[in-house]
């Protein structure tokens, strides 16, 4: 009886074989098995034939290092093939005419979707950058990660304080503008970089800000601002940039107009002995030489707010 059951079983084997293989429609599950193979000797593979300087230079980043079990060529790892995908078929021989099956290439340029790109640098990155990547505009822009970084070069000019803004500024080129102005913070100077007030990562805010706003983003370095005042000046708490144009100006102060102009888009000239432009409602009808189109700072100079119990001017 045992015997006659494991002959049964093997006969129902052996059809379900021969269907898969001889009816038609029916395909194996091996011939259905399309996915790439990963190449049989990894980086040698690829080395045989990309071993140029700016390939190799791989091996000076934090992604050739073999005794870091977390580097794409740490032991047990699949080296090149952990970014750019298996490439058996990529290494493998092809036949006239026919073109090479390609690996996973990085860059704005490549056939390969930024999507499929940023996905394998996540896969290692993701705590890095942060689920805010897939809320950022860098992320909604379609932004590739190689747009901005450089893998294979020892020294990622996106990470150098001083090189940084060079590459932002290749989209953003209004900015680069505006840090050549007199009055600006010290990118030029190689003191500064992007990164220190927004988070190209992805943030929850507008502009990509290193904190939840544009004012906590300011009071990391100009901590004496933040307050609070016993006289606050109300557009001070309310946004910086109300006054202020963070990455360059004309003015004194990265002012983003030169006062009274400036004041005066708020305050009203009605009763004040000075106005920007004209004489007009003045007692004498002539504007006092001391006041006119001079800065209302050269008085009120407290203009972030006053701690003084005579301050509601904000003059000391």
């Amino acid at each position: 009886m045992q015997e006659g059951t494991m002959n049964m079983l093997r006969g129902l084997a052996l059809a379900a074989v021969l269907a898969v293989v001889l009816v038609p429609g029916v395909v194996s599950s091996q011939d259905a098995d399309d996915d790439p193979e990963y190449s049989r000797e990894g980086a040698d593979t690829c080395f045989g034939c990309h071993d140029d300087q700016v390939t190799l230079a791989v091996f000076r980043t934090k992604h050739a290092v073999p005794t870091d079990p977390n580097s794409p060529f740490g032991h047990g790892q699949l080296q090149c093939e952990a970014c750019h995908g298996p490439s058996g078929d990529h290494a493998g021989r092809v036949r006239r005419g026919q073109e090479r099956p390609p690996s996973v290439i990085f860059g704005s340029g490549s056939i390969t979707p930024v999507e499929t790109q940023n996905g394998l640098c996540l896969g290692c990155h993701e705590a890095d950058s942060g689920t805010a990547w897939h809320a950022g505009a860098h992320d909604t822009d379609a932004i590739s990660c190689a747009d901005c970084h450089v893998s294979h070069a020892a020294r990622d000019p996106v990470m150098v304080t001083s090189l940084q803004p060079e590459v932002c500024y290749d989209c953003h080129q209004q900015q680069r503008t505006q840090a050549m102005k007199p009055f600006a913070h010290p990118f030029r100077q190689g003191q500064m970089d992007c990164s220190g007030c927004h988070a190209p990562h992805g943030d929850a805010t507008d502009g990509l800000f290193a904190r939840t706003t544009v004012n906590d983003t300011c009071y990391d370095c100009h901590a004496e601002k933040r307050g609070p005042y016993l006289w606050e000046h109300a557009p001070v708490p309310e946004d910086c940039g109300n006054c202020h144009d963070p990455h360059g100006s004309n003015n004194p102060g990265m002012l983003s107009m030169r006062g009274p102009m400036l004041c005066q888009a708020c305050h009203s000239q009605a009763g004040h002995p000075s106005v920007a432009q004209t004489a007009d409602g003045l007692p004498s009808g002539t504007a006092s030489q001391y006041l006119l189109t001079r800065n209302c700072m050269n008085c009120h100079n407290q203009a972030h707010g006053s701690n003084h119990p005579s301050g509601s001017k904000l003059m000391r």
